[in-house]
């Protein structure tokens, strides 16, 4: 797109189904490079990403050539089979409906990349659940705690 300039900083989370912890240090870092394989054949710019065992916070530099919404699913998708085809888990991997999306300006960005990197250490004082409502309330977002707390339940069909 000629013409089009923009500088769009978000950062994602989202979490593995049912807050299970099962991304493991043997193979999270491949976890990580195949998922920026994926956001930069999207177009866009991995700018930090790291995780725990039951989640994964990605900052990237976002260009308009598709939504926000389009990228999650690519990522959470494609992963989620290649996760599954790799066979590094005896049961089936998914990640939960859903995630978090915040955007920042240039200026915060240093501090994002610092904290995103740092998870290790952040999460010996909190939870992720802790983590994910101090987010939702400083972005003043509102939010259902059925959707946060709990893996989501389907109506069976009588």
């Amino acid at each position: 797109m000629g013409n089009t300039y923009t500088q769009i900083h978000i950062q994602t989370v989202f979490t593995v189904q049912n807050h299970n912890c099962i991304i493991e240090n043997s193979w999270k870092e491949e976890l990580y490079r195949y998922i920026t394989g994926i956001i930069q054949n999207n177009e866009h710019k991995v700018l930090a990403i790291n995780g725990m065992p039951d989640h994964i916070h990605i900052l990237l530099g976002m260009r308009p050539v598709q939504s926000l919404s389009e990228l999650m699913q690519d990522i959470k998708g494609d992963s989620s089979k290649w996760i599954n085809q790799k066979a590094f888990l005896k049961n089936r991997f998914s990640w939960q409906e859903g995630y978090g999306a915040f955007s920042y300006s240039k200026s915060h960005i240093g501090n994002v990349i610092d904290y995103i990197r740092n998870q290790e250490i952040h999460h010996k004082k909190k939870t992720f659940i802790e983590e994910y409502l101090d987010f939702l309330k400083k972005f003043g977002i509102d939010y259902d705690e059925r959707f946060i707390f709990n893996p989501v339940q389907y109506k069976s069909e009588s």
